[in-house]
């Protein structure tokens, strides 16, 4: 098959969530089918990178996307009904190069990445077109809007949030298939939005790089947060974490430091850097090293949709995990098996503190992710579900 996949960043190096999952995908689908791409690039720095995406699309067409120009679309875009984030990815170059490319291929398919890429694609009638989302974007905004905030991003969230809705519906329509990472993003898309034809692609982990490393099982001295540390789900979960759930856990284990590891961290996150028990260590080129490390690690982000690759990750390299809701629901697991999820601070805290206290609990736990991983969330399993879509067109 000749597949055209619609990226709204340029899928090299692959470490952030949207990076990661086409980035993984069209690695291993590439093996079978000749692959296109077009995306966009935010500064030069991803121009370097272009070789390694040449070795898995025979085709890459690349659109600056300059920030400047992408925050004058989010100014003009207030006074219309499209959502922020769909109008930050404007571009009339990129909608002009697609349209070169759709002249001159043919294709059996075009996989569009992200609800902000939509706009490209959802008036196309010729092909066979999948909208993969990474998750469901009006529940996103939905939790979103409990956390309590200030006053402008109020606002701002509730203007977003009913931009989202109303134009989710409209995208979801205009698709031959949906599909997101998780059940529970799947049910509610198909409850508020009263559409069948969505579906199931789970987010995979690189079992080959997170995969056990005779991990040492007796220390309980470090708790791990891994992400990026700009992105407002992150920001809040350790901000949320150091000052309601970790000063408990503290009284039971004085000696345990929580260590922050992600790249770009805003200054909210830096300044808890203390030099004692919170590390915050900006980027990590290998971050297995890091959760190889790791005795617990620590998710507890009160709003976001989908699956988080940070307990996934974990999970595949065989370290126990405490999450939220949000981390956990959409995985069909037990609690226990490789995580465990806990809703509020007390019982967040409490359920670290049982993990620190018992060798035997974090190896059972870990050990139980690990199979969970290898079963169901391998990327090669999860490309194998994507082709399947691709050459049933359903």
């Amino acid at each position: 098959m000749k597949i055209l996949f619609i990226a709204n960043r340029f899928p090299y190096p692959p470490f952030r969530g949207d990076k990661l999952k086409i980035y993984n995908l069209a690695k291993r689908i590439a093996q079978h089918h000749e692959l296109h791409l077009i995306t966009f690039a935010e500064n030069k720095d991803d121009l370097k990178y272009l070789p390694e995406l040449q070795k898995i699309f025979t085709k890459t067409i690349i659109v600056d996307l300059p920030k400047w120009k992408s925050v004058l679309n989010v100014g003009i875009g207030m006074l219309g009904s499209k959502p922020l984030q769909v109008n930050y990815f404007k571009s009339g170059k990129f909608k002009r190069e697609l349209s070169l490319l759709l002249k001159n291929n043919e294709y059996d398919a075009i996989h569009v990445q992200h609800l902000r890429m939509a706009q490209y694609a959802m008036d196309l009638k010729s092909d066979f077109r999948i909208l993969d989302l990474p998750d469901a974007f009006s529940l996103y905004w939905q939790r979103r809007k409990s956390v309590a905030r200030s006053l402008p991003s109020r606002i701002l969230d509730n203007i977003e949030s009913a931009r989202v809705l109303k134009y989710e519906k409209l995208i979801l329509q205009a698709f031959n298939l949906n599909l997101v990472c998780s059940m529970e993003d799947l049910k509610f898309l198909k409850d508020k939005h009263k559409i069948e034809h969505i579906r199931l692609l789970p987010n995979g982990v690189d079992t080959d790089k997170f995969h056990p490393q005779n991990h040492d099982y007796t220390h309980a001295h470090t708790l791990l947060f891994t992400g990026n540390m700009d992105y407002d789900p992150n920001v809040d979960a350790v901000l949320y974490f150091v000052e309601q759930i970790f000063p408990t856990i503290v009284k039971t284990f004085p000696n345990v430091k929580f260590v922050i590891a992600g790249q770009r961290p805003i200054d909210k996150v830096k300044s808890l850097h203390n030099g004692k028990n919170i590390e915050v260590t900006g980027f990590i080129p290998e971050l297995s090293d890091m959760y190889n490390q790791a005795s617990v690690v620590v998710a507890p982000l009160r709003f976001g949709a989908g699956t988080q690759n940070k307990v996934l990750e974990a999970m595949s390299m065989g370290i126990p995990v405490v999450c939220s809701h949000i981390g956990f629901e959409g995985l069909g697991i037990q609690d226990g098996e490789g995580a465990f999820m806990r809703k509020d601070a007390d019982t967040f805290a409490q359920q670290v503190i049982t993990l620190l206290s018992d060798e035997s609990l974090r190896l059972s736990t870990g050990q139980k992710g690990i199979e969970v991983i290898q079963n169901n969330f391998s990327w090669d399993k999860v490309a194998g579900i994507l082709e399947a879509y691709l050459e049933k067109r359903f």
